[in-house]
């Protein structure tokens, strides 16, 4: 099964955490997602992974999502689905011009966070805007959460009274 659902109603199949640690993030948008019955089957089963995802524009200006991996649903039958396969997202005309703009700019990228069912009956997907992190900034970025981790320690030890 998925996994459970959060407080705003959104039940996470997959996440893709080194996106946050490896690039910064400037704009999220929440896409609908093309799938194929199997597709939706296998996801509520909870088998995805977005770890080598990203999305990319077509000549006609349509974004799809690239090298998700939704594994094959094991009851299928001729009509199951490529695992890796291209999926359309589905947003709104404005929204792709304005990511389509941004992404025109040198060394932005697009890049999916999530992917969750809305209300156990949509599959949506959070993509993002990003641009990709240097080492020093990831260095930088693990020291500040080492050093805020260290400091709660130290609170809540005090506030114990230990």
């Amino acid at each position: 099964m998925a996994k459970k659902k959060n407080d705003d109603g959104r039940q996470i199949v997959a996440n893709n955490k080194k996106a946050r640690h490896d690039y910064n993030i400037y704009d999220t948008y929440e896409a609908g997602l093309a799938l194929m019955g199997t597709e939706v089957k296998s996801l509520r089963m909870g088998r995805a992974s977005l770890v080598d995802a990203f999305c990319q524009f077509d000549r006609s200006g349509e974004l799809w999502l690239e090298h998700a991996h939704i594994p094959e649903y094991l009851q299928g039958s001729w009509t199951n689905h490529s695992a890796r396969r291209r999926r359309k997202l589905l947003l709104h005309r404005s929204e792709l011009d304005k990511i389509a703009g941004k992404t025109r700019e040198a060394g932005y990228t697009i890049i999916p966070l999530s992917l969750y069912f809305v209300d156990n009956k949509r599959v949506k997907v959070e993509i993002a805007v990003a641009r990709g992190k240097r080492e020093y900034d990831k260095r930088q970025t693990l020291r500040e959460k080492q050093d805020n981790r260290e400091a709660q320690r130290a609170m809540r030890y005090r506030n114990m009274g230990i």
